[in-house]
């Protein structure tokens, strides 16, 4: 088995080839993104500590982690899926990947150092590997060498982006810089400004579009309204009628209707207040009585005839018991 390690700190790599089964053993059932204490490898490897970044079995097929298996699989891999690169837009295909859990059908493992030892490992940790290539983005630059933000100009910012050097076939000296990232440059800010004033101007284009469009729209609804009011007074006059007059009507004619839902509306109240009516009907005539007797009295010529009234009344009773008497 292979052990492919690197070394993060100084931008080292070696790989290292064990044939002792007992030594990597070591790594066997654990998985991607575990750590691992190396003691097991030899003195040299003494206190370091790996971590497993991935591998390849013996056939070459990578390892992908989630996939929680020992064994090699195949999956439907598409866009942004790690061991499958798409060559056209909305590509899907079925891969063969291996799993994340370390076998003994692995040919290679890819390892991290997470701690170091108490010796070096020959060109790993006892070499430094210079950057091929230096920060590419405009904040990071200006933290590598100190530069101030609001003091130093875009330019500075351009010479200090570390530029790549070789030489042609031809013996010429040639270099190359990054294209720098989020700068804010002079035409930035002028086509932000345009950007800003492009907009504004949208928006009170489209506003005055909207009022424009709202007075129109009235303007019509007037002009609807005077024609409705021309053809009516012309047939009031074909009809002989006067416009004053037919205002008139028209006013009547609304006095009606109104009256009409009032009396409607006063229909539906009525039972409530017919139901009390006879009890005020009942006690009236005994208020309009009482007065009326009252008169009588004071009088005094009405006095005898009222005791002739009395002194006759007597009399009269026997006639009306005599009927009855016949009846039974």
């Amino acid at each position: 088995m292979k052990l492919n390690i690197s070394y993060p700190l100084t931008g080292a790599q070696k790989c290292l080839e064990i044939d002792d089964d007992k030594k990597y053993s070591i790594f066997f059932d654990k998985r991607m993104g575990q750590e691992v204490e190396a003691d097991a490898l030899g003195e040299s490897f003494k206190g370091y500590v790996f971590k497993i970044s991935g591998g390849n079995d013996k056939d070459g097929f990578p390892m992908m982690q989630g996939v929680v298996v020992k064994k090699r699989i195949r999956l439907m891999l598409s866009k942004g899926h790690k061991c499958y690169r798409p060559r056209r837009t909305g590509e899907r295909k079925r891969k063969s990947v291996r799993g994340c859990i370390v076998g003994p059908d692995i040919g290679v493992i890819s390892l991290v150092v997470v701690r170091k030892g108490e010796t070096n490992i020959e060109g790993l940790t006892d070499i430094q590997v210079p950057r091929r290539l230096g920060p590419k983005r405009a904040n990071k630059i200006r933290k590598l060498f100190a530069l101030d933000k609001k003091k130093d100009h875009v330019s500075l910012v351009k010479k200090a982006a570390i530029r790549r050097k070789w030489k042609t076939a031809a013996g010429k000296d040639r270099q190359k810089a990054p294209k720098i990232q989020r700068l804010v440059t002079d035409a930035r800010v002028r086509r932000k400004r345009i950007y800003k004033t492009l907009k504004k101007t949208r928006w009170v284009e489209a506003r005055k579009a909207h009022d424009d469009y709202s007075k129109l729209v009235q303007d019509w609804r007037k002009q609807l309204e005077h024609r409705k009011k021309q053809s009516e007074a012309h047939k009031a006059a074909a009809a002989g009628e006067k416009p004053e007059e037919k205002d008139k009507k028209v006013v009547e004619a609304q006095k009606k209707t109104v009256e009409k839902k009032t009396a409607a509306a006063a229909a539906e109240k009525k039972p409530a207040a017919v139901e009390k009516k006879p009890a005020a009907a009942e006690k009236k005539p005994e208020k309009q009585q009482q007065p009326a007797q009252k008169k009588e009295k004071k009088p005094a010529e009405q006095k005898p005839a009222a005791a002739e009234k009395k002194e006759a009344a007597p009399k009269t009773q026997p006639k009306k018991d005599e009927p009855k008497k016949a009846k039974k």
